[in-house]
């Protein structure tokens, strides 16, 4: 969700350095993440890799492309039950666009995107910025309740770690308290502002410039701004996040098909299980880049063999491929339309003036 403190105050200063080395961690982990996965399958034959690129046959681009506009599509259902007056296609240009900006650039260009869009729609920007919020915490809910679904897609197969039970059961602890928070919003007010005193206090103790009733006064804010909505769209959204969910794990099902990877090696419940109970890794920068591909890659290396790694580890790198540069192409698209029809729209009030 946006920091609340981000909104309500702008004088504190947001130290430069805090964002690269964020991601320095990460990217050190995702480091870590690899060599962990030599460790347990053996290292990577790279020539092999490749070599598995060649049975990618042409004609898989076009569903792969299709079901990432799905996908995009569904993740854009959210925004515009949120947002009143605002299109699907208006609110996936908007979530393109920030994702475009906000991969390149510190925040807040992302939100600075969102608002000047919201604007020139004629949509209230504050409302906007409020159904942002609450689909961030939709996604939240999704994204940590997925692994339940994985969890018993493993119950189907050959059965369940302990560390998979674990790792769900501490998920769904998440996804309820989302779920709940959403809920304890629509309810009240007083609700509203106690769950934003408690949340600022408890982040109050990780960081000295948190102000735990900037937070109740935000959340205050976002129910009087938003609680209709939410209350006739929070089911919908829950729905279509998850079949976002389903939709990129079919991408991934579908590029190991591509590769020679066979159902007698990787079956769709396999690959979907692994997925499902991992999603939460998204959570990391670049959804989970280099860390969740190291634990799928390990778990399916695992199911199927080491004779199946190379082509694993191919059709992961095409998953990524489409998923995270597909986007952004999308995103530069969008901007380059919404920058021509904002010139146009300038150059008409000009003439007419």
């Amino acid at each position: 969700m946006t920091d609340p403190e981000v909104v309500v105050d702008d004088e504190v200063p947001r130290a430069w350095w805090r964002r690269p080395l964020r991601l320095l961690l990460w990217a050190a982990l995702a480091v870590f993440a690899w060599f962990a996965l030599v460790r347990l399958v053996g290292a990577i034959d790279w020539r092999a890799v490749a070599e598995a690129f060649g049975h990618v046959p042409g004609w898989v681009v076009l569903p792969l492309l299709a079901l990432l506009v799905v996908r995009q599509v569904l993740n854009a259902v959210p925004l515009q039950q949120y947002v009143a007056h605002l299109s699907l296609f208006r609110s996936l240009q908007n979530d393109l666009a920030a994702y475009l900006v906000g991969s390149f650039t510190p925040p807040p260009a992302d939100v600075v995107v969102r608002v000047s869009m919201f604007r020139a729609w004629g949509v209230d920007p504050a409302a906007g910025l409020a159904g942002v919020g609450l689909n961030t915490a939709t996604f939240y809910a999704v994204r940590f309740g997925v692994p339940v679904v994985g969890l018993g897609l493993l119950l189907l197969g050959e059965g369940v770690e302990a560390r998979q039970w674990a790792t769900a059961l501490a998920s769904a602890l998440v996804a309820a308290v989302c779920v709940a928070g959403l809920a304890m919003l629509l309810r009240s007010t007083t609700l509203a502002a106690w769950m934003g005193r408690r949340a600022g206090a408890l982040v109050g103790r990780f960081r000295a410039d948190v102000d735990p009733q900037a937070w109740a006064d935000y959340l205050v804010d976002l129910r009087a701004r938003t609680s209709d909505r939410l209350r006739t769209g929070l089911v919908p959204s829950l729905l279509a996040l998850f079949a976002m969910v389903l939709v990129d794990g079919a991408m991934l099902l579908l590029a190991l098909r591509a590769v020679g990877v066979p159902v007698s090696a990787l079956t769709a419940v396999d690959v979907l299980a692994a997925f499902l109970v991992a999603y939460p890794i998204t959570l990391m920068p670049m959804f989970g880049f280099g860390i969740m591909d190291a634990v799928l890659v390990g778990a399916w290396t695992t199911i199927a063999g080491v004779a199946w790694e190379a082509d694993i580890v191919a059709a992961t790198i095409v998953w990524r491929v489409v998923t995270i540069v597909g986007p952004l192409v999308l995103g530069l698209g969008v901007v380059a339309f919404w920058r021509r029809r904002a010139g146009e729209s300038a150059a008409d009030e000009l003439a007419t003036s």
